[in-house]
């Protein structure tokens, strides 16, 4: 099992930047990517950003894309860094892992998820 947790949300102005963090623990030695999901009441989850653990491959979401960057650490904790936050960026954001290979921007094929981190974007 790996262990999702996600913290750094919060309630920011338009034009603000804000870091996410996921630290991940368990079974991370076998996790292919992980990746940023967001979700609004209502909504599927959408696609936000993901990356690769053995290459370090990136992927970003067409609606954040220049604004987002996903990186990771050593110490099995990813990041979302998020600038030029606009209103419609308001969702509660999900970390998940995958262990499989394949379109990292394909929620249903990640095995583990946080509770989530609420990011408020005022304006």
């Amino acid at each position: 099992q790996a262990q999702l947790v996600e913290s750094g949300g919060g309630l920011v102005q338009a034009g603000d930047s804000l870091r996410l963090s996921c630290a991940i623990s368990g079974r991370t030695f076998r996790a292919y990517a992980s990746a940023w999901f967001r979700q609004v009441p209502g909504k599927d989850r959408e696609f936000v950003a993901a990356i690769t653990w053995n290459h370090g491959w990136t992927y970003t979401g067409d609606s954040v894309k220049g604004r987002v960057t996903i990186t990771k650490d050593a110490k099995n904790t990813v990041y979302l860094q998020m600038n030029g936050l606009k209103p419609e960026d308001t969702a509660v954001y999900h970390c998940a892992a995958r262990l499989t290979t394949g379109d990292v921007s394909f929620r249903p094929e990640y095995e583990y998820w946080g509770q989530g981190t609420q990011v408020t974007v005022s304006s």
